[in-house]
Order: C-alpha cells, then structure tokens, then sequence
C-alpha cells in the first residue's frame, strides 16, 4: 500500500489496518521462530507499513 493509498483513508479505517497488521506481525514472527516462515521479506513490508500508517495517523492528528 503506497502512502497515498493510506491518505486516503480515515483515522478509524487506518486504525483497524494497524491492528491488523500489528496480528500479521506476531503471526510472521511466529512462523519465523518455528522455521515455518517462506517469504521472509513479508516480515520487513509489514514493519514499513506500520511505520507508514503511524506516521501518516500522527499527521491527521497533528491538523
């Protein structure tokens, strides 16, 4: 999802996507501890989107 694709949304719509990318982070980290874990870069665009939609969810609180 691209920054702009994230703008676009609402605060809520964007806190619902964290919590759900927060469950897929545990899970990919899960899978990585118990060597189940296929695509490793999965676990490295989870973490950039997270940090993409704080950031994005500080600036709408910000205005």
């Amino acid at each position: 999802m691209k920054a702009e694709e994230v703008r676009k949304k609402t605060s809520d719509q964007l806190k619902t996507e964290l919590q759900n990318l927060y469950k897929e982070s545990f899970n990919l980290r899960f899978q990585k501890s118990s060597g189940q874990l296929e695509n490793t870069s999965r676990i490295f665009k989870v973490r950039r989107l997270i940090a993409r939609i704080k950031t994005i969810l500080r600036e709408k609180v910000e205005k």
